[in-house]
């Protein structure tokens, strides 16, 4: 069984509409900063991984379902997880949660890059510190 990577958010004003309505866009956002948390948890950052392998993740696709809304001072969990993994990228498993309800499914492939963005194999540490968190892992 693998492992989720989870992270909290609560919803601001800014974050809403006239409405007081999560804006759509924004949950892009939360995912966002979701995984960059991920990162931090097996201690690496974006950062790092620029710097010491000379790579970015980038987001190549996404696929995502909003299913209810979340609203002003709502707080949200998103629990992440990578449902498949090649040699250059991975898709990742989003759920965002508002009280034990599922409000937002995603899923997002993401590929590393060189700093041209062209396709590059994930370093082994990487791959070794994301594995459990991998669904299905052989």
């Amino acid at each position: 069984m693998h492992k989720n990577f989870n992270h909290k958010i609560k919803v601001y004003y800014e974050d809403t509409d006239a409405g007081g309505v999560v804006y759509y866009a924004n949950y892009l956002k939360y995912l966002e900063r979701a995984r960059t948390e991920a990162l931090i948890k097996i201690d690496l950052s974006n950062l790092k991984i620029k710097d010491n392998f000379k790579a970015l993740i980038i987001v190549k696709s996404c696929n995502i379902d909003y299913k209810k809304p979340a609203y002003l001072e709502d707080e949200l969990n998103i629990k992440s997880y990578i449902i498949s993994l090649t040699n250059t990228s991975f898709v990742m498993s989003q759920t965002i949660i508002k009280n034990k309800i599922v409000i937002v499914e995603a899923k997002i492939h993401l590929v590393f890059v060189n700093e041209k963005a062209k396709p590059i194999k994930i370093p082994t540490l990487i791959i070794d510190r994301l594995k459990p968190y991998i669904s299905n892992i052989k």
